[in-house]
Order: C-alpha cells, then sequence, then structure tokens
C-alpha cells in the first residue's frame, strides 16, 4: 500500500463506494483504481490527483494533503547516495534490505526522526533571538 492508496481507499469507504463505482464515476477500470489503491501502480498524475480532490470535494488542507501523498507515493523509490556520506548510504542499503521486515512500531519512530530532522528546534531557534 501507499500513503496516497490508504487515503484514497479510506475516503471511499467512509462514503460507502464501492471501487466498481468510484471506478466508472473517474472514467477508470476497476482494476487500475485497485491497483492504485493497493500501491500496484506508479505515483498517480497530477490531474487524476485532481480528479480524486474533485470528486470527494476536498478542501484546503485536506487537498494539499492528498496531493502531497500523491507526490510520496512512489511504490519504487531510488536513492541516490553518490557523493553522499558512507553512513548515508549504509542506511539507504539497510532500509533497502531490511524495510519489509521492519514492525509499524519502527516505522513510526522512524518517520518522527525524520520529521523532527526537517524542523529546527525551537530551543535553538529561542536561543538564537536572545
Amino acid at each position: 500500500m501507499t500513503p496516497f492508496g490508504t487515503r484514497v481507499r479510506a475516503l471511499r469507504k467512509r462514503r460507502g463506494l464501492t471501487l466498481s463505482r468510484m471506478a466508472a464515476d473517474l472514467q477508470l477500470t476497476p482494476a487500475y483504481l485497485s491497483a492504485l489503491e493497493h500501491g500496484h501502480r506508479s505515483r498517480p498524475s497530477w490531474s487524476l490527483v485532481q480528479q480524486i480532490i474533485d470528486y470527494f470535494n476536498l478542501i484546503w488542507e485536506d487537498a494539499d494533503d492528498l496531493r502531497e501523498l500523491a507526490r510520496m507515493s512512489h511504490p519504487r523509490v531510488v536513492i541516490d547516495t553518490a557523493g553522499l556520506s558512507a553512513k548515508a548510504t549504509l542506511l539507504a542499503n539497510r532500509m533497502a534490505a531490511e524495510i519489509a521486515a521492519t514492525d509499524e512500531s519502527v516505522l513510526d519512530k522512524m518517520l518522527t526522526a525524520l520529521d523532527h530532522a526537517e524542523q529546527p528546534d525551537k530551543a535553538d531557534t529561542d536561543q538564537d533571538s536572545s
């Protein structure tokens, strides 16, 4: 599953729609929509994402979130570590080898760590402004 596919499936089920009904409404095949939900297709096109946003009448943050999930939902990721440290290459290779066996709670911790790495520590920025 991809984050995008998981969200689309949840939206569809919350609205009581069958996969066949949604696929017909969007002029897609049920097989394609199923593959998209299960992460067996590549990242959806921008136009399909927009079509789904319109279909569910998503606005503001919900629409932005779905666009971001689509952007982050390529089921086959390539990480180019050329020019990075040996540690970065080791991490990328370990992730590739071990991701399938990694427990969901460990994945949550790793995502949280990455989220914190993206945002400067509030204490550091408060000290900088003193």
